[in-house]
């Protein structure tokens, strides 16, 4: 676990609760209470403590000591601090789950002397308490929205402290990098052999290396975390809203054998090989006098030249002289003509929409497509551009370092790019970020 600085660490915090499950037609509700004086707070509503983390059966009251207005019965959980999720004392009250319920224990808990929570103050107060550091808790806010599998394991990893390994990691080299220099700076005098120099700039430049390999990853990291973006381009008539409708299974575009019938680009999102895609279907590309429809083909342009990958159809008999930069290579209707087999050394799927021949083949080359817009090394990926952001300006303090002769100004450069390396985890210079981060969060979380 990270530990924040001495200074940040909060005291007395009010108590503040909110409803860690969601909302609708279910049998519990689970109310979540945490902040100095929550303790007493349960005291009045259940007339006693339950022993710490194990769940008890207890009647809640408006105001236990005195038996006014009962509430429900409910199993309560008690976690003093500093071992509880946020590492102040908490506890959690499940509640039969009925509106008028949740309703009536919510005033009570208003009258007991807590507020309702902001979006993702716990977790906040957890970061704040030194219980998780930031990447953690981002990757608790991706856990909660992660819709694939891809996206689980990805958000898991970052909360059982995989990026915070290796930032912490890089931020403890520096470090000693840091020391060694102030050395140099302090000690000019004593003849010091030019290997511990040269020593010292080999670590700096093996540091840098690895942020570089890390900031090379492809935007894997992001790219699970959002999901791909695959637009259908082709002609009219092509068959790309026949494709579309096959891959979500169901008609989500119109199908008609007049040309031009898409004019805006339909979205449907489906997950691919353990990945979120969203398919686009476009516009088809020719040139038009059809103001409508130009703006359709601009559109079509667009999304082309902003996703992440390009399903690119024509017609069997039709084949294009040349295709989109990487892009997969697709030809319908070969129930009617035959197929190329390449164009331009690209491989073509043959397929026929009418008839499905070609289609599981064409879908595994699309799966091989996505897991290679999402395979990495092994190492934790970056999952946010604010990850990017510090360790880019963590490499150019690094890489001006390596150029200065003068000991002092190294130094300066070495001390920035640890500030870089403090805001990835938090630890330095995060007050700016932390709304953003933590505003993301459900109330509740």
């Amino acid at each position: 676990m990270s530990i924040p600085l001495p200074d940040s660490r909060p005291t007395g915090l009010e108590p503040v609760f909110a409803l860690a499950t969601g909302n609708g037609r279910a049998a519990i509700a689970i109310m979540r209470v945490s902040g100095e004086g929550s303790g007493d707070i349960l005291r009045k509503l259940s007339g006693k403590l339950p022993p710490p983390r194990r769940a008890a059966l207890l009647g809640l009251w408006r105001d236990a000591a005195s038996g006014e207005d009962h509430l429900d019965d409910a199993l309560v959980l008690w976690f003093p601090s500093p071992n509880s999720y946020t590492g102040e004392d908490s506890f959690e009250l499940h509640l039969h789950a009925g509106p008028a319920v949740i309703s009536a224990v919510a005033d009570a808990l208003v009258e007991a002397g807590a507020r309702p929570a902001e979006p993702g103050e716990f977790t906040r107060r957890a970061f704040m308490h030194g219980r998780i550091d930031l990447t953690e808790a981002e990757g608790i806010a991706d856990l909660i929205a992660s819709e694939t599998e891809a996206q689980r394991r990805q958000a898991l990893s970052q909360v059982d402290g995989a990026l915070s390994t290796l930032y912490r990691g890089w931020a403890d080299r520096l470090r000693i990098i840091l020391a060694q220099q102030e050395a140099l700076i302090d000690f000019p005098d004593e003849d010091l052999p030019p290997e511990v120099e040269e020593g010292l700039l080999a670590e700096i430049a093996a540091l840098n290396d690895e942020i570089t390999t890390h900031l090379s990853d492809g935007n894997r990291g992001e790219r699970i975390r959002r999901g791909l973006v695959f637009a259908i381009a082709g002609p009219p008539n092509a068959g790309k809203s026949s494709l579309l409708n096959w891959l979500v299974g169901r008609d989500a575009a119109i199908v008609s054998s007049v040309a031009g019938t898409t004019r805006d680009a339909i979205e449907i999102a489906i997950v691919l090989a353990g990945t979120k895609i969203t398919i686009v279907d476009t516009a088809g590309l020719r040139e038009t006098t059809d103001p409508v429809e130009a703006e359709g083909v601009r559109r079509a342009m667009f999304h082309v030249e902003h996703s992440d990958g390009v399903i690119q159809m024509f017609e069997a008999g039709d084949a294009p002289d040349f295709l989109l930069p990487d892009a997969i290579a697709v030809c319908n209707k070969i129930d009617l003509h035959p197929a190329p087999a390449v164009i331009r050394d690209t491989p073509v799927s043959g397929i026929s929409i009418r008839t499905g021949e070609g289609l599981s083949h064409f879908q595994a080359t699309l799966e091989t497509k996505v897991r290679a817009l999402t395979a990495g090394s092994g190492g934790p990926p970056l999952t946010r551009a604010r990850h990017r952001a510090a360790a880019e300006e963590a490499r150019t303090s690094l890489e001006a370092a390596l150029r200065l002769d003068w000991p002092e100004m190294r130094g300066e450069e070495l001390r920035l790019a640890m500030r870089a390396l403090g805001r990835l985890t938090g630890e330095v210079g995060v007050e700016d970020i932390l709304d953003t981060v933590f505003g993301q969060f459900c109330i509740g979380k």
